[in-house]
């Protein structure tokens, strides 16, 4: 071996030499820090230790000179994205004073700040930590913990921690900190600790000195630790030892290094959390001895850092209070320990929980809250006394209790001490380093004696703690780990660098140019680029250093490999060190990333340079993986140096010419001798001037001789151009190649003391595997040539016949009889060890799938873990799909691979884990057992991309099925494997784009004047148009629907003026015409608000806009404006105040659920004026209904409440409750319960509370306890029902409204619990409602309220009976909701409508309505849609005597009061059709729509008719009231006839109708575009109870009206409001579009199970109907979503704007553009057996794919041009396989279809020079006629055909017809002879292998011993080739070879 070859190796180049500023440095020279000093002196200085760096840009109090040169100091890590993403930066944390600056950069992007944190007081400290933050476990123990990552500041007396999702913390310190360091849980604190500290007398245990924090909002925790006992008892205490400091931490693996003062030793520790019982015995036996002294200290303890306050100057230990020694020697009764102040109002900080917001600015006292609450003052005479024991035991401990430790450290290793070493010698510098074989050292740098010391560690078996090993000496000055290349950097006493792996050296580095002028030094030396510096310098590891390094034995001595170099250099005029004469010296190494590193100089300058990597070339990478993978670890370090030595060396070869290098110097390891042999020695180098090979001889002349002429000739770039198309084109003759003069006859040895010699079996096993690998990798072709070279050298001498025959199959061209042996002889043969996994059969992957694919039994394929991770995938992903078995990738792969081991534990292990499944979704076949598992193993489309074409066809098939129907609760990753964009989109996201052409405002139908237009905006511009043009496309109703509920524009008052009216009296009368139309107007909002319920995404930084509601009018013909404030008439006082309220209510429902909106923007939209006072307060309640008002502060809850405005009261408590729905929460309770006087204990001092406010504080005790039937509650508000006036007229006025809502709050209270009430038996609460219904005596009242009662009223005289015109609604309704849906008969008999006329006069026809709707709520089952059970609600004695409706005959007798008759009858009906609304709330259902039209038509008629005996009120209220059922039934369907009505009513204005008509007729309008079309009502009991407080059938009379029914609850709808349209998006043009769906309900018994088919977008039914939802083909992709599995999937999609993500078929147009199906492309007759298969034109592509790639494949290739002649043809081929592909809807098979077709054509041209195009096409017909494919495709024959059936067997029969013509023109002679193991003629060698390939015919050696040479027949030739499973075809062609047969076979 050439010996010249090792030495030259000793250098390494560096890269990239860049001088090195911290980028912090400068840019802290202009952060703004010293100006604002001013503005800090003006706030008391006591403020300024709690503020935070936030408010800090402003510089520092005690800033001293700012002259004074800033102590410095900055650490770099590697960027940190989230995770998954890839970085590729640095970061950089610098610190100056009191500046941290946070900055980012890389070497392609120049540095930025990400943040800079400016602090009051000096910066002691600053780091990056990631706190955890553990989720509550209590749901299923799923929890997730968050990583917070965050940036610590430690200053003197606090830590300032910022977290990078903007929060901030601040904890002070109760002492102070010396040192701080993150770890795996949170930081730990060192102590800043005196030597004098400790008292002497009397002894007792000294505090701790270690403390941790898990998080900025826990508390700071002793650190414990547990060491052994002597006796193996181990015992846990606290570690309070201040000679131990730390020197490092690490996160992973977590452990803690200290260092010994005393012993001057190190030690390691784990660190972890601490058990249970660990604590306990730390807390009552702190000391196992467990005298008085030891059994206090831990109160002791515990007092002392509580008594610390923030007081407390930084300089003074807090813990000095606790001797009586001081440092700063002051007296113990010094006054500075008594002024100690302490703040009482943080005494009760541990209620603060995590989640409050951090902006509340109370973190900053969370770390105080255990040191404060000192109670004794420390008097002289006490702490005197507190030095006996007992004494101290009894102050302390009744006072504290302990703090519990939360970390604990284990020691793990503790360095051995010699007597020599010095004391100081504490570890400057400690890293972790891993070398090339993936060992890992703990290394620790002791400057003072320039050592480093290597500790090696490694996991435990069961991976419980680390092992750790021998320690290792380096002699350093200096060192730093390359991080992610596995090396670390050294620099020597004298100045070198050098570059070691664990604990072997590399070799020296050098730096081109380090010595340069431009590092500032002007010297007359020649530039470092002359050739003294490139001179290897010698290299002397015999020197002083040596020692120390051999002391340790056992290890591998990492010089000896490198010792015989120093013969070589005696001449040792360079020293060592380089640099000297230039001054610049390399003083040290800091800031490791990645592979950087910088290098302080001794001139004070730095400079980055980078560490070169150890391969660059994936192909070098994956054999070095391989090899490393098989060799031991001490022969794999070995080579891996030599080969980083020769890759890295100055002036080191690119790219191309690596692998050359690689094999060069592999050869060169196993023995070869490269200079011989004739391959290796004409590799191309790229600039033979590369040191590491060997210089040619030197040249006699500079002429040249015939030797360079045999070179060139020789060298593979002569070999490629003569292979080159155009040598062939320009026809130039082949040169022959002279023969080598050498004496071919001569063979080379092998040098068998090579390094690898013993090992080239194993290497040359692994590295075939790799080429297999490589084989599975289209993009790495070129590398498989390249490999394949090498291993035929190898296998040609290692004497193994089958894989040459092998490789000769895969590269015919490449295998020449005439290379050179390299012969071994027997003798070293010996030494070699063929490994036991060695098998003499080459491992094939693609022989492997094929029988696979035949389904014939195949030996388990070897695989390296880790290295040939495709050939693992590609095997298992054919064992699940074409075998059939799903335990292949489940359980145990190893029926079908065999993994190789070296030996080596680690690998292994790794290697399980990746494998299991994840818990997947739902799967039934095995395409979709496939397609999960792929996409669980991170497989992806681009990885399948790059798998050749045959081995991908098995996945892409997979793929196929799934694409047809898939599940639709897929994740991300599969949908995007099976290309389903629509569903991949769908898993990812799911709202709308919100772009601008979105919300473009519809054309309103009245322009208004110019100037107008700007400023107004009518509250309804944001609905999204698109869809509701695709809902209503035929009409205008959406903007017909705007112009009624207009509310900011002027009304038009027409009035015409008779000619005897004055002009005075004409003005009163607009005026009043106007009052009128206002009655209107002020009803508009409520139905407003419905119209637009959450359409808008507010921005966070502008306020809301609400429209304005403008009361005036504008008179025709002058269009002059009427004014109401004009004082002509009267106007009625405060008349808009609830229409404002509404008003804000409408404006605040339009923001969406899903809105990102806080405390903050809340507050900021609060008006300036007081007039918008009561638009705000119903913003507010709007808030609470869509759920953001639980993100208002507490604060400014109570902040609203304490203004007593009486609206902004309401709307709040009615939000908050409606915010809280059902969940009993504490402090809302309270909220409302302080409204609510029977809710206060009965000696609480009377409030005076608004009476409106009282009703809104009880409805919301109702909402917040729905469901929940509180026992409390519901007797409270039972006796509300019935609350008598007081004494002092209070509770007299609007007496109706609050009974109405305790009746409302208890049925929500007690909502649909019906005869369940449990604990409740005893309230009777059913007869007492009956009581209050129908009226009786008083009962006498219990419990809490009975002293408010004892008066009665001195106002109203009620007497001892109930007052049943108060109490009855509520206590119908309350039966109602109590009973909802529980169809108990005998309560709904209380409820019948009373049958004899004596009994109707003693009911209000009004209440009968009530009755009626409570009764038939109740029989929620035996509402049935018509006409017939509507009536059948009238009881006998009011149908036999009453007008019907539309009749008009005499009653007959006539002692009835047709008047009562009449009314009933109304009411009657008018109760049984709003009971119906309920029933078909929001299903659209036809029958109740007809039934209900029927009667709001009778209604209407008999307005006119019978309006004398019922009463014109009555009538409209009945009117209304089916117009509302109506519209809930139609709810957000937008019908066409309920708008006609609604306009009709809106028009009607002026006599009777006043305010309640019209906001119920606008109600109406509302529910019926509910949410612009994407809301309807839900039938569920909580919205039942919600609606009939929203549309009690009791309207206001006027604007201010709240006796019978307070106006706020009409909003309370929403919580009845569910989104339910589904709007189906192109998930290419990303529009909403029409698609047809299959909706199939559950069976009932009222009907079976049906299917339904509907248009979207479209409301869907109410979800628990429904069994499941289908995407119709054909012309959208079928999706289907299963609500067997529940509705969550489908409720996501429906509260994400309902988006449905699908995609157009190709060839298919969406509904818009062809509403028939007759433009698609399919319909026209292209087909592909008649003559116009060409008349597919390019141009028609773009309509059946929006692919670009394919777009433009049609414009290259398959447009014709004018001269095309041969080329027709292959345009047509293109042209039907474009066309096959985009129809089938598969183009990924477009690529191969013609990569098969390109490999027929060149078997055609004999131009194959290699097989693997062969073996492909081969597996894809092995594949289609596969017999388990087969049976599976006719199971289900629906799918479509996967590959045109034509086009394979064309295929088939072409190169069965090219191989059999070659081989009756001699191809039968060259198969003879191959078979005869003759060589054979090269012209024939390409098509010989194709043959072979093509027929898996055997290798020769497996004939040969079949024995068939004597055969005589076919038949004998077809038993004996029987067990060797050739296919018949192919022995039908070599019959005639082996049965002797001269002439060819023609088949």
């Amino acid at each position: 071996m050439s010996n010249i070859y090792e030495e030259r190796q000793t250098m390494i180049a560096a890269g990239d030499l860049q001088e090195f500023v911290p980028f912090g440095r400068d840019h802290s020279k202009h952060h703004p820090n010293a100006l604002n000093l001013q503005l800090r002196q003006l706030q008391p200085a006591s403020e300024l230790w709690s503020s935070d760096g936030a408010a800090g840009l402003v510089g520092s109090l005690r800033e001293v000179t700012i002259h004074e040169k800033h102590k410095e100091s900055w650490q770099l890590r590697k960027g940190v994205g989230d995770p998954g993403e890839d970085v590729e930066y640095d970061e950089e944390l610098y610190v100056a004073g009191n500046m941290v600056i946070w900055s980012k950069g890389s070497k392609f992007q120049a540095s930025a700040v990400y943040k800079a944190f400016t602090v009051d007081s000096p910066v002691v400290q600053a780091l990056w930590c990631d706190f955890t933050i553990c989720s509550d476990r209590s749901e299923n123990d799923q929890g997730v913990d968050k990583v917070e990552k965050c940036i610590c500041v430690l200053q003197g007396s606090c830590i300032n921690v910022h977290s990078t999702e903007g929060k901030d913390y601040i904890a002070p310190l109760p002492f102070q900190a010396t040192n701080v360091w993150p770890t795996k849980y949170g930081l730990l604190f060192e102590r800043n600790s005196y030597s004098h500290e400790v008292p002497q007398s009397p002894p007792r245990e000294p505090l701790p000195t270690m403390f941790s924090m898990l998080h900025p909002l826990d508390e700071i925790t002793p650190l414990v630790c547990r060491s052994g006992g002597i006796f193996g008892s181990s015992r846990v205490q606290y570690v309070s030892d201040h000679t131990l400091r730390i020197v490092f931490t690490s996160s992973d693996p977590s452990i803690v290094m200290t260092y010994d003062t005393v012993q001057g030793s190190h030690a390691v520790w784990a660190l972890r959390k601490v058990k249970p019982e660990e604590q306990n015995s730390v807390l009552k036996y702190p000391d196992t001895l467990g005298t008085p002294q030891h059994g206090m200290t831990n109160s002791s303890l515990s007092a002392h850092l509580r008594s610390v306050s923030k007081a407390d100057s930084p300089t003074a230990s807090p813990f000095q209070n606790y001797s009586s020694l001081h440092s700063q020697s002051r007296s113990v009764s010094s006054p500075s320990i008594h002024s100690r102040t302490h703040s009482p109002s943080i005494s009760n900080m541990a209620a603060l929980s995590r989640s409050h917001s951090p902006a509340l600015g109370v973190h900053s006292f969370t770390g105080v809250q255990r040191f404060n609450i000192s109670t004794y003052s420390p008097s002289p005479k006490r702490l005197g006394a507190s030095h006996s024991p007992n004494s101290s035991t009894d102050f302390l401990s009744t006072e504290t209790e302990p703090i519990v430790p939360e970390l604990c450290i284990d020691n793990l290793w503790t360095e051995t001490v010699t007597h020599t070493r010095e004391k100081n010698s504490r570890a400057t510098k400690v890293f972790i380093t891993t070398d090339l074989c993936g060992q890992k050292f703990l290394c620790f740098l002791v400057e003072s004696q320039h050592q480093l010391r290597m500790v090696k560690f490694e996991e435990s078996n069961d991976k419980s703690q680390l092992i750790f090993g021998s320690v290792t000496n380096i002699s350093a000055k200096d060192a730093a780990p390359g991080q992610n290349i596995d090396t670390m950097v050294v620099v020597e006493s004298n100045g070198n660098l050098i570059l070691y792996t664990g604990v072997v050296r590399i070799g020296k580095i050098f730096i081109q140019g380090l010595a340069a002028s431009s590092l500032g030094m002007s010297n007359p030396m020649p530039r470092p680029s002359t050739p003294l510096e490139s001179i290897s310098t010698p290299n002397r590891p015999l020197n002083k250093h040596l020692t120390p390094m051999d002391e340790v034995t056992g290890m591998l001595s990492p010089v000896a490999e490198l010792r015989d170099s120093t013969r070589l250099h005696e001449s040792n005029y360079i020293d060592d060190c380089t640099f000297h004469q230039y001054g610049t010296y390399i003083q040290g190494v800091r800031d490791p990333v990645h592979n950087r590193v910088t290098l302080e100089l001794s001139s004070g300058s730095m400079v980055r340079i980078s560490i070169p990597d150890i391969a660059t070339s994936e192909l070098v990478k994956k054999c070095l993986q391989a090899i490393k993978y098989i060799l031991p670890k001490e022969i794999a370090v070995q080579m891996l140096v030599k080969w980083y030595n020769s890759h890295n060396a100055p002036g080191g070869p690119s790219n191309q010419s690596e692998w050359n290098l690689f094999v060069t110097c592999l050869m060169n390891m196993m023995g070869y001798n490269t200079d011989k042999l004739a391959w290796t020695q004409n590799l191309d180098f790229e600039g033979s001037l590369s040191p590491v090979i060997a210089p040619k001889k030197a040249r006699p002349s500079e002429t040249g001789s015939d030797e360079d002429w045999d070179y060139l000739i020789t060298s593979d770039y002569h070999r490629n151009v003569e292979g080159h198309v155009l040598a062939r084109a320009l026809q130039l003759e082949p040169l022959e190649v002279p023969a080598s003069r050498e004496d071919l006859q001569q063979s080379l040895n092998l040098d068998s003391s090579a390094l690898l010699f013993s090992h080239i079996p194993a290497i040359f096993y692994v590295l075939h595997l790799a080429y297999e690998e490589l084989k599975l990798n289209t993009l790495m072709r070129e590398g498989v040539c390249s490999l394949v070279v090498l291993l035929l050298q190898l296998a040609r001498d290692l004497n193994l016949n089958a894989f040459m025959d092998f490789y000769s199959r895969d590269y015919p061209t490449l295998a020449k009889t005439t290379e050179l042996n390299c012969r071994m002889e027997p003798t070293q043969i010996g030494f070699m060890n063929y490994p036991s996994f060695f098998c003499a059969v080459p491992p094939s992957i693609h022989h492997w799938l094929s029988l696979c694919l035949k389904g014939e039994k195949a030996a388990p394929y070897p695989y390296l873990p880790g290295i040939c991770e495709r050939s693992k995938l590609v095997v298992l992903s054919f064992a699940l799909y074409i075998l059939g078995d799903e335990h292949a990738v489940s359980r145990d792969p190893s029926k079908y691979l065999s993994k190789i081991t070296a030996g080596q534990r680690k690998q292994q292990q790794e290697d399980e884990r990746r494998y299991s499944l994840r818990p997947c979704p739902t799967v039934s076949s095995l395409s979709e057992k496939l397609v999960v598992w792929m996409t669980n193993i991170d497989f992806t489309l681009r990885d399948l991309e790059s798998l050749p074409f045959g081995v991908a066809l098995p996945i892409r098939h997979a793929i196929y099925q799934c694409r047809q129907q898939p599940a639709s609760d897929w994740p991300e990753a599969v949908c995007l494997l099976i290309g389903r964009q629509d569903l991949s989109k769908q898993a990812c996201e799911g709202n709308l784009p919100r772009t601008k052409s979105f919300t473009a405002p519809m054309p309103s139908p009245e322009v208004p004047p110019a100037g107008e237009a700007e400023e107004e905006d009518d509250g309804m511009n944001d609905l999204n148009q698109e869809v509701m043009s695709l809902i209503w496309s035929e009409d205008l109703r959406v903007q017909e629907v705007r112009r009624l509920l207009q509310c900011s524009r002027p009304v038009r008052v027409n009035v015409v003026q008779m000619p005897e009216v004055s002009d005075h009296e004409y003005i009163e009368e607009k005026e009043n015409r106007l009052l009128q139309l206002c009655q209107r107007t002020m009803a508009l909002p409520v139905g407003r608000g419905m119209f637009t319920l959450f359409s808008y995404h507010p921005v966070p930084t502008e306020p809301l806009p609400i429209p304005k509601l403008n009361l005036t009018g504008r008179a025709p013909p002058r269009n002059t404006t009427v004014d109401l404030n004009s004082g002509n008439i009267d106007v009625p006082p405060n008349m808009a105040c609830w229409a404002s309220f509404h008003n804000g209510v409408a404006a605040g429902l339009k923001i969406a659920p899903a809105s990102q909106i806080d405390s903050a923007w809340i507050v900021y939209n609060k008006p300036k004026n007081a007039e918008l006072a009561n638009e705000y307060a119903g913003f507010l309640m709007a808030l609470g209904l869509n759920g953001h008002l639980t993100k208002l502060a507490t604060l400014n809850i109570h902040d609203y409440l304490t203004k007593g405005h009486e609206m902004t009261s309401i709307g709040l408590l009615l939000g908050v409750s409606a915010a809280k729905l059902g969940t009993m929460d504490i402090s809302i309770t309270r909220l409302l319960s302080i409204h609510i006087p029977a809710l206060l204990p009965p000696t609480s001092t009377e409030l005076d509370v608004p009476h409106n406010v009282q009703v809104a504080a009880v409805i919301g005790i109702g909402l917040v306890y729905q469901g929940t039937a509180h026992r409390h509650i519901a007797e409270v508000l039972l006796a509300e029902i019935g609350r008598p006036p007081g004494p002092e007229m209070e509770y007299c006025t609007d007496r109706e409204s609050y009974s109405l809502a305790a009746g409302l709050a208890l049925g929500m209270v007690c909502l649909g619990h019906g005869s369940n009430l449990i604990g409740m038996s005893d309230l009777n609460v059913p007869e007492q409602l009956y009581q209050y219904m129908v009226g009786g005596h008083k009962r006498s009242h219990v419990g809490v309220n009975r002293e408010k009662h004892k008066s009665p009223s001195y106002q109203i005289k009620e007497g001892d009976t109930i007052n049943v015109d108060v109490t009855c609604p509520g206590a119908t309704l309350a039966l109602a909701m109590i009973y909802l849906k529980t169809n108990n008969r005998s309560i709904a008999d209380w409820l019948r409508a009373p049958d004899t006329m004596y009994l109707l006069d003693f009911v209000k026809p009004e209440f009968l309505l009530l009755r009626t709707l409570a009764r038939c709520l109740i029989l929620w089952d035996d509402i049935l849609p018509n006409a017939n059970w509507v009536n059948s609600n009238v009881p006998q004695i009011i149908t036999d005597n009453s007008i019907s409706l539309n009749g008009a005959e005499q009653p007959t007798s006539e002692d009835l009061n047709l008047e009562t008759l009449a009314q009933a009858h109304v009411y009657i009906i008018a109760g049984a059709c709003l009971a119906l609304g309920f029933r078909f709330a929001g299903s659209a259902n036809q029958a109740a729509f007809n039934c209900l039209c029927k009667f709001a038509k009778d209604f209407e008629c008999l307005s006119g008719q019978a309006a004398g005996i019922t009463g014109h009120y009555n009538l409209e209220t009945c009117l209304s009231v089916v117009l509302l059922s109506l519209s809930m039934v139609m709810a957000g369907s937008g019908n066409l006839t309920v708008l006609q009505l609604c306009r009709f009513m809106h028009k009607k204005t002026g006599g009777e109708m006043n305010y309640g008509f019209h906001l119920a007729h606008h109600m109406a309008l509302g529910l019926l575009f509910l949410g612009g079309g994407r809301y309807t009502l839900s039938t569920s009991n909580s919205s039942i109870a919600a609606l009939l407080c929203a549309l009690y059938p009791h309207f206001p009379v006027h604007s201010t009206d709240n006796r019978y029914h307070l106006q706020a609850l009409r909003h309370l709808y929403v919580l009845a409001a569910e989104p339910r349209l589904l709007v189906p998006v192109d998930v290419d043009t990303n529009m909403p579009c029409y698609v047809l769906l299959d909706v199939t309900y559950k069976g009932t018994q009222w009907y079976e199970e049906t299917t339904e088919e509907l248009m979207a977008p479209t409301l869907l039914p109410e979800l628990h109907l429904l069994k499941q939802i289908k995407v119709k083909g054909p012309r959208y992709w079928e999706i289907m979503i299963d609500l067997h599995k529940g509705t969550q999937q489908l409720k996501s999609i429906l509260s994400k704007d309902g988006v449905l993500y699908v995609k157009l078929r190709a060839g298919q147009l969406s509904y818009k553009e062809d509403p028939l199906g007759w433009k698609s492309l399919l319909a026209q007759t292209v087909t592909h057996r008649n003559s116009e298969a060409r008349t597919f034109k390019p141009e028609a592509i773009s309509a059946f794919t929006s692919d670009p790639a394919l777009l433009s494949f049609a414009e290259f290739f398959c447009k014709p041009t004018t001269d095309m002649g041969q080329k027709q043809e292959m345009l047509d081929l293109f042209s039907s396989i474009l066309y096959e592909c985009v129809t089938q809807e598969n183009p990924e098979m477009l690529p191969a279809y013609i990569a098969m077709d390109q490999a027929v054509r060149r078997l055609e041209r004999r131009e194959m020079t290699e097989t693997f195009e062969l073996w492909q096409i081969k597996l894809v017909l092995e594949f289609f006629s596969s017999l388990n494919l087969q049976e599976r495709m006719k199971k289900n024959a629906n799918r479509g055909l996967f590959m045109n059936s034509e086009f394979l067997p064309v295929m088939k029969c072409t190169i069965d017809k090219t191989l059999d013509e070659w081989l009756q023109v001699g191809g039968d002679v060259a198969l003879h002879s191959y078979l005869a193991g003759q060589p054979i003629e090269e012209s024939q060698q390409n098509m010989l292998a194709c043959f072979l390939v093509y027929h898996s015919i055997p290798a020769p050696e497996d004939l040969s011993g079949a024995g068939i040479e004597g055969s005589q027949c076919f038949s004998d030739l077809l038993l004996k080739f029987k067990d060797m499973k050739l296919p018949v075809r192919a022995l039908l062609r070599l019959a005639p070879l082996l049965l002797g047969n001269s002439q060819s076979m023609a088949l």
